[in-house]
């Protein structure tokens, strides 16, 4: 009765943790327990001891007051001397954006209401009518052979098209002439331009990011508005934004570029502004821009702004043909050979109202950068991924179909079937996880965190199935020519991976590293509390964290002991399970960072390979949640199950792995261990999905189906026959003549081929096996296919180089 007495105690305390019920709830509790233990029950001192004392120690938490000056005094003191410093670039970042679907995640009990109420992704009329028209009708005037291997860069009549059609104005308000274009729609003509030339959406998508027009709309000031945005509407000004300096690299806080502020005689007048110095490369468009944006170090010697020397990043807004702006030659991206190179400037002087937002901007660039930033990174580049993945799903789908090895169709051979399943799946996960994150900017968020995940995972996520891509096609997608779809974004994808960042530095320092103090839902509030010195507040959020901690320590081995079963899901179906293994998994992630947390404070920062793992934690989980999310949002369609399925099943293998990876090389040694038994008591759950799994997957790339409709819906698909429209051709073909196939093999015990199709089909209508019209699907089918498999060739004339004649050698011998 004694132990009973205790295990019911602490046993209802934990399932009060479990709840996430009021401190003063359980205080009560205790202290109710502790009177009818102590005065009515006779049970032996050490139990009256025990229930006393527990409920002693939750009624001092409880009361606010004693518990503020007698323990959260001390810790506060000492809390304000171990706080890192933070760098004014640090604290701006921090205070851009906003959190959301990330923050509860972090919260180790995700409130799926937070997730569905979200509204569905969708385009407007206007939008989607862009996408059908001007949109489509730029795709087919594109060639991506010629724009990189010939021009290097757009034809005229293209450029000329992009600018009538106002491609570079999405982002800009109707009242100045602008699109006006969601989240959504943005990303709808960046991804199915991608699908067509990287080299066209890149040209179109930088304008309509991070950029002047961005900027301006959001800090300029009025008279800046009314003059620029109508002409970069109009595509009068092309613009571009330098941020990189050679030096500095993605450490913009060191970047050596500098404005002073100074005074100039201008046509007799005296002018304050700047003298700017500069030199920035990788800036896309800067060849061709008419306007150049500038992001520079700002110092004031004189104090001719009466305040402090050194005033902090800059941005202004510089016409390229003012003297001293220099554009330098050009840079040539791999495998998208889109305008990009250097400028410089020295000593250039610029008025103050050239400055973005005005004087009264001076200093606040950095500010203003990663405003946009929270926002900008979630649309273009992902959006390019996503094309990454239709075009895979696509073109790799119908190639294993046409292309035979063996008697049979390469795709029906399970070593091929492997990557056509990441090619499917990887799709379906990163459209589900960029829609999802375009909704939330629709609604008016501005998801930091959300977007750097999407910048890494969904970068990383393209590079895959490209690779994949490449893998299944061999030496089809190695020569290169105009009828190989794939080499060119093949040799391009690095430049997104780069851009912004290399992907190192996002998953390494700024997913969790930004997102640990942005999502976690007290650390933020302590360290401001500890700035401001204001006890009151850093003593509220304090012991929240407590409980929050506590709290997690109970769920995490519960939901681990159960699978996260006595969690709820906010649906039933084929999908429930998911949603209570993400319960799960939460609590685990969430607890095991806290305290990674706690123990390396100030600390944390530095330790990237740890917070490297937090961050593919955190990102899957996201993404998790996404794929199930698509799910609902399309209808739970059952023939999508095979993605959603293969998708889900690795986002939290991989959750797992990483918190595995962290308990190995946990902080404090001796803490790993017990935390992976707490959190994963009965071992590894979540394995990859089955071979079963990655086999339905793999049809539905190499048939006609909705789900695959749906995988590939939004990309370019050609009706001419260039390198990608031949091979959808061919595939349509092969499909129509599949039944007159199996005839044919079936009769004759022959595979036709493009070298005996003739003669198979004439005695197979000898023999009354096939009709005349199926006849002619089949010599159609294989022609195209001879097509579909020929590699591109070039006289050595064609190749222009320096052995464009024959060696003397070969022309002896011929």
């Amino acid at each position: 009765m004694n132990i009973l007495s205790v295990v019911l105690l602490f046993a209802g305390l934990g399932l009060l943790a479990y709840l996430r019920l009021p401190l003063w709830l359980a205080a009560l509790a205790s202290l109710i327990a502790a009177v009818a233990v102590v005065t009515a029950t006779p049970l032996a001192w050490p139990v009256d001891v025990i229930f006393s004392v527990t409920a002693a120690a939750l009624v001092f938490m409880a009361l606010k007051p004693l518990r503020r000056n007698l323990l959260s005094r001390p810790l506060f003191n000492w809390f304000k001397t171990v706080l890192p410093a933070m760098s004014d670039t640090e604290k701006e970042a921090l205070d851009a954006g906003t959190v959301w679907w990330d923050a509860e995640l972090f919260s180790g009990r995700p409130k799926w209401k937070t997730l569905f109420d979200m509204p569905k992704p969708t385009l407007t009329e206007e939008e989607q009518a862009f996408v059908d028209g001007p949109v489509e009708e730029l795709c087919k005037m594109l060639d991506d052979w010629k724009i990189n291997r010939e021009l290097k860069d757009l034809p005229p009549e293209v450029w000329q098209f992009i600018r009538e059609k106002r491609f570079l104005s999405m982002i800009i308000p109707k009242e100045y002439g602008g699109l006006d274009f969601t989240a959504q729609g943005n990303a709808a003509v960046v991804t199915k331009l991608s699908t067509r030339s990287l080299t066209a959406a890149v040209s179109v998508m930088v304008p309509n990011s991070l950029g002047p027009g961005e900027l301006l709309m959001h800090f300029g000031t009025d008279a800046q508005k009314k003059h620029y945005l109508p002409r970069l509407a109009r595509g009068e000004d092309i613009p571009c934004f330098a941020l990189t300096s050679p030096q500095a690299g993605s450490d913009a806080a060191s970047m050596p570029d500098e404005g002073i502020v100074c005074k100039r005689t201008i046509d007799g007048k005296e002018v304050l502004g700047l003298s700017v110095s500069w030199d920035k490369r990788y800036i896309t468009l800067a060849p061709v821009a008419t306007v150049l944006g500038l992001a520079f170090k700002t110092r004031d010697p004189d104090g001719l702004l009466g305040g402090k020397e050194h005033l902090g990043i800059t941005c202004a807004l510089i016409p390229t043909s003012t003297p001293g702006v220099e554009i330098g030659n050009r840079h040539l991206p791999g495998g998208s050979l889109f305008m990009n190179g250097p400028t410089r400037g020295k000593d250039v002087f610029i008025p103050m109202d050239w400055v973005i937002g005005g004087q009264e901007r001076i200093g606040q660039g950095w500010r203003m950068l990663m405003h946009c930033l929270a926002a900008g990174r979630a649309i273009s580049l992902p959006a390019q991924s996503v094309a990454g993945g239709k075009v895979a799903s696509m073109l790799t789908g119908a190639y294993a179909r046409i292309r035979y090895q063996f008697k049979q169709p390469i795709g029906y051979f399970e070593g091929i079937e492997e990557p056509l399943a990441r090619i499917g799946a990887e799709a379906y996960r990163m459209e589900a996880a960029h829609k999802l994150t375009l909704s939330a900017l629709d609604r008016g968020d501005k998801p930091v965190v959300l977007s750097a995940i999407l910048k890494a995972y969904l970068t990383e996520a393209n590079r895959k199935v490209v690779n994949d891509a490449m893998d299944v096609h061999g030496g089809k997608a190695v020569v290169e020519g105009p009828n190989n779809y794939l080499s060119l974004g093949y040799q391009a994808l690095p430049v997104s991976i780069t851009v912004e960042g290399a992907n190192i530095l996002t998953r390494s320092m700024i997913v969790f590293g930004q997102g640990a103090i942005r999502c976690h839902p007290y650390l933020l509030k302590e360290m401001l509390a500890a700035q401001d010195d204001d006890l009151a507040a850093f003593d509220d959020a304090l012991w929240r964290h407590v409980g929050y901690l506590i709290s997690n320590g109970v769920r995490a081995p519960i939901l681990g002991l159960t699978g996260g079963l006595v969690s709820p899901s906010p649906v039933s179906g084929p999908t429930a399970r998911d949603f209570r293994r993400i319960n799960r998994l939460c609590s685990a992630f969430t607890l095991t960072a806290d305290l990674a947390l706690l123990i390396l404070g100030g600390k944390f920062k530095f330790a990237e390979k740890l917070s490297g793992r937090f961050a593919d934690a955190l990102a899957h989980l996201y993404m998790a949640s996404a794929t199930l999310r698509r799910f609902e949002d399309d209808g739970r369609p059952s023939e999508d199950l095979p993605l959603v399925r293969y998708a889900v099943d690795d986002s939290l293998h991989q959750v797992e792995e990483a918190l595995h990876g962290v308990y190995r090389n946990f902080p404090m040694p001796g803490l790993g261990p017990i935390l992976k038994w707490l959190c994963f008591p009965t071992g590894r759950r979540h394995a990859r999905s089955d071979d079963r799994t990655g086999h339905r997957i793999a049809r539905l790339l190499l048939e006609k189906s909705a789900s695959r409709d749906r995988l590939i819906h939004g990309a370019f698909m050609s009706d001419v026959e260039d390198g990608t429209g031949l091979v959808l051709k061919a595939f349509d073909a092969v499909l129509k003549a599949e039944p007159a196939e199996h005839a044919l093999r079936n009769a004759l015990k022959q595979v036709p081929s493009p070298s005996n199709i003739d003669a198979l089909c004439s005695k197979a209508l000898a023999a009354g096996v096939i009709t005349e019209e199926q006849a002619e699907d089949l010599k159609n089918a294989q022609a195209l296919s001879a097509r579909v498999i020929a590699v591109d060739e070039f006289t050595p004339a064609e190749l222009q180089g320096s052995q464009s004649e024959a060696p003397p050698a070969l022309a002896e011998a011929s």
